[in-house]
């Protein structure tokens, strides 16, 4: 069963099309003259970024060969041989006149002029220029903006992040190459944040409201997680690069740490009055899909495509506890009220609920048709989300369950709960969000989170209109 990141991922392949907004990566500046030195970092990592990280970065790479950074690109001394480009694999590969040979692999052979600054680097001694040859080509490449997004969207695509400002007078999210913001009780665009990456898959608001985090990328290629100025759009800090896409982000209650996980297996904690990293986790052994702050915010939960859940010391990284119990790919975490369980969904098409102290199960919910996608612990219950295209409360106590919120036609992917105007949104894969009303289930909006976007009518009305 593919996880539901992976389906999002994996509708990048066609929506730069549909949206005729690709992710393109920068051009290179040729050097002037015949001994204009090729710059590593400025030139050729952004090269090898954009066609050859995905297949070639730092987890199961094809052939057994990394091209993630400087370091591992230049271990293996038959791919890349300094000063003699014609012994070269890497240079003999992507130059290859037969396409069932050439690299990159299932694609476009790579443009003269990159082939050319290619041969060049390696002809000048394969030579580093940046300021770490251990680091990921995403940390060492220049910042450059961000694509626009499409004006007009020509289809919706998944809805992948989703967070209500503290107010509840606004719903962000994740749009491609940017961040919308929705009047949530009516469903109307209110404004649309630009340079963003291509797809974004974690959203939260600081307890303030001045403040918007969140995690993104493009898939097997690069990740980020920034901090935006809600009411302008503006970048206040770009807090990291990645090697591939940021699945998550969470504001500590106090608002002033932020923890974000990628695809790297990494579990990143920043502070965020000067944007510095304070905190490095790499405990799972694949990708941390969702992560949690405890009531306190001493403790961090996570959830991982390794099958496992873990609870951290928020202030040293140290792992205190695993919860192993679902067996398949973890997607969701949350913390009840008073930090004394864990709430997990996932794979197994469960609720898991356990103990943070010791790691074991307190109970479980079931009666889901397919996987669970997030979790989401209030006052008013657990509100969860599912592939068999639901969404559901249960009570916390007794975890019997209080409706099912029916109308989605499509997968379920993202939750967002707002106490105060007690509000649920809720968005799939088909570019769908509804809002509901958490008393009596009733449905308040429906739109598509996709700006300008016209919706085709469906045959069943069409032919009503002859």
């Amino acid at each position: 069963m593919t996880s539901p990141k992976l389906l999002a991922l994996a509708a990048v392949t066609w929506l730069p099309v549909a949206l005729a907004a690709a992710q393109e990566s920068p051009p290179a500046a040729a050097p002037t003259g015949d001994v204009a030195a090729v710059s590593f970092t400025k030139q050729v990592a952004p090269i090898l970024l954009a066609n050859c990280v995905a297949c070639h970065g730092p987890q199961e790479p094809k052939g057994d060969y990394q091209l993630f950074s400087y370091e591992t690109a230049l271990k293996d001394e038959a791919m890349i041989t300094p000063g003699k480009p014609d012994e070269s694999q890497l240079y003999l590969l992507i130059t290859e006149a037969d396409p069932e040979v050439r690299m990159p692999k299932e694609a476009d052979a790579l443009a003269q002029s990159d082939m050319a600054l290619i041969k060049q680097w390696i002809e000048q001694g394969a030579k580093f220029d940046g300021p770490d040859p251990k680091a990921p080509l995403a940390q060492i490449v220049p910042k450059l903006p961000h694509p626009a997004p499409p004006e007009a969207y020509r289809v919706p695509i998944p809805v992948t992040a989703a967070a209500f400002h503290p107010a509840g007078t606004e719903l962000a999210v994740g749009g491609y190459n940017e961040i919308t913001i929705w009047n949530p009780a009516d469903g109307t665009l209110l404004r649309r944040i630009k340079n963003v990456a291509q797809r974004t898959y974690g959203l939260a608001y600081n307890a303030a409201g001045t403040l918007l985090a969140a995690a993104s990328g493009v898939p097997g290629q690069s990740g980020e997680a920034m901090l935006f100025d809600p009411a302008s759009g503006s970048v206040v800090k770009d807090l990291v690069s990645l090697p591939d896409v940021a699945f998550d982000v969470a504001f500590n209650a106090a608002g002033d740490k932020l923890a974000a996980c990628a695809a790297d297996r990494s579990i990143r904690i920043f502070d965020v009055a000067s944007g510095n990293q304070e905190v490095l986790i790499e405990d799972h052994a694949d990708w941390v899909m969702a992560i949690a702050w405890s009531p306190d915010g001493t403790r961090l939960a996570s959830a991982s495509r390794d099958k496992t859940s873990k609870v951290f010391d928020a202030k040293t990284g140290d792992s205190q506890t695993t919860y192993p119990g679902h067996g398949e790919a973890v997607f969701g975490v949350a913390w009840n009220a008073d930090g004394t369980q864990v709430i997990t969904a996932g794979r197994d098409k469960k609720i898991h609920i356990w103990n943070p102290a010791d790691g074991k199960l307190a109970g479980e919910i079931a009666g889901f048709g397919h996987d669970v996608y997030d979790v989401v612990f209030r006052a008013a219950g657990i509100f969860s989300c599912s592939a068999d295209k639901s969404v559901r409360q249960h009570t916390a106590d007794k975890r019997e369950q209080v409706r099912i919120f029916a109308g989605h036609n499509d997968w379920v992917y993202t939750l967002a709960v707002h106490e105060g105007t007690k509000r649920l949104a809720s968005g799939g894969f088909d570019g769908e969000v509804r809002i509901w009303n958490i008393d009596d289930g009733a449905s308040v909006a429906t739109f598509f989170a996709a700006p300008r976007y016209v919706a085709k009518p469906s045959s069943e009305q069409a032919s009503a209109a002859k």
